[in-house]
């Protein structure tokens, strides 16, 4: 090679050697004296020069084997030739590898999205069983779908292919096809003929031929510490896992399955595992993806204490006794979290947190201990309400509370209420405490004046009422509800009356207990859809009037089901109650049985239904029955919010205890149900089928939850 050559790729030399020793010991003298005194480098020969005469030494050598007509050419002796190159024994000859087969492409059908995008799969269903599946999760993912109709512009359509594109890809990997092709075309596939008179500008369209190619398997799979896990829980867990060697490799299922295992972790007793994120690696030769997704147990724990942040407001003590568990119980994550939507349903507190906290570490193949540390924000505790409103029932109505939810800790609350209308006027002061001595259980201590006029009865009362109950709500719908309790109540009233010369009021004493329960297989507390539900009271009283004591017992039941036919709900209501013991004018009017009303037969008044006097005025009974069938039907409206409920009711009230059916009233009619997240906002409207002549043409209901 010329020397020219070699010296112009020497390597530059350093900055030090560039500057002389008289620069750094004076540096401005230097400077004045500028460059002159540099030392000069010779001038290497031009790299174009040492070119250029190579090439002329080879194009002498080729025109000379020309002349001479051989197959050799002369080069000059000054020209280096290579040393020839031994042959590398693990690199193959060019003519020993085979040509590739060129990919033969199945025959595809079409599956047009959109008039802007078609997808052509392989006609065989065998070779892509996904495809409905995957056709409709593209659809909701692709960028041309979402492209407005005034948008789809040649322009507009390229951009969004190669992101459709993209979106394809990633999808047949989802689906286990790691080695799937995609072919992107504009204004038809490459498989069709161009279509005569077509024109690509108005007409635009993508076309992409999906070729999924083999579906790829899971292959070996690595749990880390789960699979040494001692049984049963290691064999409980790991078959939690539901993935095994051969299944389809989908990648759905691995997030499906890890959500799984790791709630079946926190059932199980380990409130510290963890799982780490899942990796996948292809191997494109087997035509499998190998799993590694390490899960640490982090050892067993059963429960120990709760322990409150504000014991002064809501004592662990308390929190315990909410919780569903007791101290030594395996640990439940889903305890855990039901323990925190308990302690939001008091409303009470803004805010919740619950910390598991390891008290007594795993040994000797016992588990640990960990205590619920709860930390809480409180919330206002004092509410003032108010209500003004008319009803067909009610009349016209004022009404105002205020009530203190933790006057007296844990949760025992204060209520003032007050009511002032043209039918009731009212006063009352309550005590509830929630959650006593047992989670949704409430003592309720109730005293109270007032003053009702209704379709039926005048009276004025004052009342002492206690009731013990356990409650069923929509946090947790119980299978079994009950209640139990005593009152004791003063009471100056008569029937309503419509002449002149009215009997006069009649004072009563009444003592009574009563108890009541619910048998519930529904599935909705206030808009049930399937299932039954089935109560029973029995309530004995004690009643003293004008020197008369009588004894009787009032007792009822009621069945109520529900079944969907499509996406209509068919409910049926039966009601039967009866007061045994007494003659009929022995009973105070409050406590006798009367028929009518938005939850009973509708159609006609509030009480409006029952025996009447020669006077026409109404006297109740002492026995009631109470039948109703409603078809609740989707209409889709409002998403399907609104509903329109065709419904029958009849009922018939007797002066004996038992039912004689002499006067059966019948009511029907049609309402609307509007679904929120609170339960169903009802309107009814009702027409008597056989009024009397204190009946009213037709009435209107409104209210919350069902009719029944």
């Amino acid at each position: 090679m010329p020397a020219a050559i070699v010296a112009a790729q020497e390597p530059p030399r350093t900055l030090e050697d560039l500057i002389p020793d008289s620069a750094v010991e004076n540096p401005e003298e230097w400077a004045e004296q500028g460059v002159e005194d540099a030392p000069q480098q010779p001038e290497p020969e031009p790299i174009e020069e040492a070119v250029d005469e190579v090439e002329a030494d080879v194009e002498a050598a080729l025109d000379q084997a020309a002349r001479a007509d051989s197959g050799t050419i002369a080069l000059p002796d000054d020209v280096p030739l290579p040393e020839p190159l031994e042959p590398d024994p693990e690199v193959t000859a060019l003519a020993e590898i085979d040509a590739p087969d060129l990919m033969e492409l199945p025959d595809l059908a079409e599956v047009e999205i959109s008039s802007e995008l078609v997808l052509a799969f392989p006609t065989d269903p065998t070779l892509f069983p996904e495809r409905e599946e995957f056709v409709r999760r593209f659809s909701a993912l692709s960028t041309i779908e979402a492209l407005d109709a005034d948008e789809d512009t040649l322009p507009q359509l390229a951009a969004r292919a190669r992101a459709d594109e993209e979106l394809l890809t990633e999808t047949l990997r989802t689906y286990g096809y790691y080695n799937g092709e995609v072919i992107r075309q504009l204004s038809g596939g490459r498989r069709e003929q161009s279509r005569v008179g077509s024109d690509p500008e108005s007409d635009p369209r993508v076309r992409f031929d999906v070729i999924p190619g083999p579906r790829y398997a899971f292959g070996a799979i690595d749990l880390g510490a789960l699979g040494a896990l001692p049984d049963p829980d290691g064999e409980s867990l790991r078959a939690t896992f539901a993935i095994r060697s051969g299944d389809p490799l989908y990648a759905d299922r691995i997030v499906a399955q890890r959500s799984a295992l790791d709630t079946e972790l926190g059932e199980s007793g380990y409130p510290f595992a963890t799982l780490s994120e899942p990796e996948l690696l292809i191997d494109h030769a087997r035509i499998e993806g190998d799993l590694t997704m390490p899960v640490d147990p982090n050892g067993k724990y059963v429960f120990g204490e709760v322990v409150s942040n504000r014991p002064e407001f809501l004592s662990g003590r308390h929190l315990g006794r909410i919780a569903r568990f007791d101290p030594g119980d395996t640990y439940q994550r889903s305890l855990e979290t039901d323990l925190r939507r308990a302690i939001l349903a008091t409303g009470l507190v803004s805010s919740v947190a619950i910390e598991p906290r390891e008290v007594a570490p795993p040994e000797a193949g016992r588990p640990g201990e960990v205590a619920l540390d709860v930390t809480m924000e409180q919330a206002p505790l004092r509410t003032i309400a108010g209500a003004i409103g008319y009803g067909t029932e009610e009349g016209a109505r004022i009404e105002a509370s205020w009530e203190h939810r933790n006057l007296f800790p844990p949760e025992g609350a204060l209520r003032l209420r007050g009511i002032l209308g043209t039918r009731e006027q009212l006063a009352s002061i309550a005590y509830r405490r929630n959650n006593f001595r047992a989670r949704d259980q409430v003592l309720t201590v109730d005293a109270y004046a007032s003053d009702l006029d209704t379709e039926a009865i005048e009276a004025r009362t004052v009342a002492l009422r206690g009731t013990f109950e356990r409650i069923s709500n929509l946090l947790y719908q119980k299978p079994l509800s009950w209640a139990v309790g005593a009152e004791v109540l003063w009471s100056d009233e008569r029937n309503a009356t419509f002449v002149a010369d009215a009997a006069p009021r009649q004072e009563y004493l009444i003592g009574g207990l009563f108890g009541r329960a619910t048998l519930d297989s529904s599935d909705d507390l206030l808009d049930p859809t399937r299932g039954f539900r089935l109560t029973g009271s029995l309530a004995p009283d004690v009643s003293r009037s004008q020197g008369v004591t009588s004894f009787y017992v009032r007792g009822g039941a009621d069945a109520r089901y529900y079944q969907s036919v499509g996406s209509t709900v068919l409910a049926g209501r039966a009601h039967v109650s009866s007061i045994v013991g007494a003659d009929t004018f022995d009973i105070a009017p409050s406590r006798r049985l009367y028929a009518g009303g938005g939850g009973s037969v509708r159609g006609y008044g509030f009480q409006a239904i029952g025996p009447r006097d020669d006077d026409a005025e109404p006297i109740g009974g002492r026995s009631l029955v109470e039948l109703s069938l409603e078809a609740r039907i989707e209409t889709g409206f409002f998403d399907g919010a609104l509903e329109v409920v065709p419904f029958v009711d009849a009922g018939s009230v007797s002066t004996s205890s038992t039912p004689d059916f002499g006067v059966i009233r019948v009511g029907a009619g049609v309402g609307i149900r509007y679904k929120t997240s609170f339960g169903p906002i009802r309107v009814d409207v009702g027409v008597p089928l056989n009024p009397d002549e204190f009946d009213s043409p037709v009435a209107v209901y409104v209210s919350l939850g069902q009719a029944f």
